[in-house]
């Protein structure tokens, strides 16, 4: 949807769901954090305009930059990120008054690396909570290990399994075009994708590629989330849907602190037995 010259994310009912987890969490957080000594910092890597619309309703519905502008007590400060250049501008209407709102214009795979993530280091005493919620398979290894290894960022991810599989993970791998295995293979740092999401099964003609479960896939990289980036705390993701049941995205939270890992299965618990698919 276009409204005042700014092109609207339609979001349907998961995406709120999705919304609806974060700020729950950054409730908890900022709860926490306010307790100590520690400065805390909100980051989105995909911002985008600061509202949605809802697709059964036509309203608009706050993004998660506003609903982390309106948790009490608040973020130290809030570093926003998007690409697109007329939604970073509606976003510097909607909250760009705020001293302590930081908004940035461009990839945030560089932004994040060079300009925000050196502001929340250990020895600052700073921790931060980070959103990357990216349109498909637009973000880079690099982002999510450095995120890790800071050992300071408790971070939200929407792992594209849809986009993946549209892109990279075919049932015959020989035909994937070079540009999809590129983008997957920036995704999850290396090539071992291909080890993960292929088997061999024996046939008349001897050993064939299979594609696995969208499950093996996510599980993996749960794994790598743990043992290269260094979260220590990472849950099953929560499956994410369309209006047809079927898996857009696994939503994953990472963090090195175990009453966040708590905190955050209550809440998947939670929304995930809602067994809604509408939108």
């Amino acid at each position: 949807m276009v409204h005042m010259g700014v092109r609207f994310d339609e979001i349907g009912y998961w995406s709120e769901v999705k919304l609806a987890i974060v700020s729950k969490y950054a409730q908890a957080y900022s709860n926490i954090m306010a307790k100590t000594e520690l400065s805390h910092v909100y980051i989105d890597g995909f911002a985008g305009s600061g509202v949605h619309i809802a697709r059964n309703s036509g309203k608009f519905v706050p993004g998660s930059p506003l609903n982390a502008l309106g948790i009490t007590p608040e973020f130290d400060d809030y570093f926003l990120v998007d690409l697109n250049g007329d939604k970073t501008e509606h976003l510097r209407r909607l909250v760009g008054e705020h001293s302590n709102v930081h908004i940035f214009q461009g990839d945030c795979n560089e932004i994040l690396l060079n300009e925000i993530f050196p502001c929340v280091r250990y020895k600052d005493f700073r921790r931060g909570l980070c959103m990357l919620d990216p349109y498909g398979l637009h973000l880079n290894w690099e982002v999510m290990e450095t995120a890790g290894k800071l050992a300071t960022i408790d971070l939200f991810l929407n792992f594209p399994i849809m986009d993946m599989n549209r892109n990279a993970l075919w049932t015959n791998p020989d035909k994937v075009p070079a540009s999809g295995i590129a983008r997957m293979t920036a995704f999850w740092g290396d090539e071992s994708w291909r080890e993960v999401a292929y088997g061999k099964e024996m046939t008349l003609f001897g050993d064939q590629d299979v594609k696995l479960s969208n499950e093996v896939v996510t599980e993996a990289f749960r794994t790598r989330l743990r043992e290269e980036a260094g979260f220590e705390h990472v849950p099953s993701p929560m499956p994410m849907r369309n209006s047809v049941g079927a898996v857009v995205y696994y939503l994953y939270f990472a963090s090195h602190k175990p009453v966040a890992e708590k905190i955050i299965k209550d809440i998947f618990s939670k929304y995930g037995n809602r067994g809604e698919h509408s939108g």
